[in-house]
């Protein structure tokens, strides 16, 4: 995905696009969702990345993502019950697993992920 803004236009909320942090998201019903993850602790968190390079080293080449706010991001999650942004993880583990793992070929089903609609 590419953001379609020039750069220096600011964002309908007035705020410059370098306030913009790169949000991974999923597809639904024709829609983009925010992804929320874990921490170590348990902890439901949304997770947010300053460069898109980062994003896809740790989520893979192929994962979707979207430029927002930390206001609009805190917007988005607050509501459920998620209160915390983690910026730049270094490490992401799939689901069910407990160690950092690498990334399952395009098309490979991993271990609680639901088939795009």
């Amino acid at each position: 995905m590419a953001d379609v803004r020039r750069s220096g236009e600011p964002t309908p909320g007035g705020h410059a696009p370098t306030d913009l942090l790169y949000v991974p998201v999923r597809s639904e019903r024709h829609c983009c969702v925010t992804c929320l993850f874990r921490t170590p602790s348990g902890r439901r968190t949304a997770i947010a990345f300053t460069t898109c390079a980062r994003l896809l080293a740790t989520l893979g080449q192929d994962h979707p993502w979207i430029r927002l706010s930390v206001t609009a991001l805190r917007a988005l999650t607050a509501p459920l019950g998620c209160g915390t942004i983690t910026v730049d993880p270094q490490v992401s583990v799939r689901p069910g697993s407990t160690s950092p793992g690498t990334r399952p070929a395009p098309g490979a089903s991993r271990p609680g992920a639901r088939p795009d609609r």
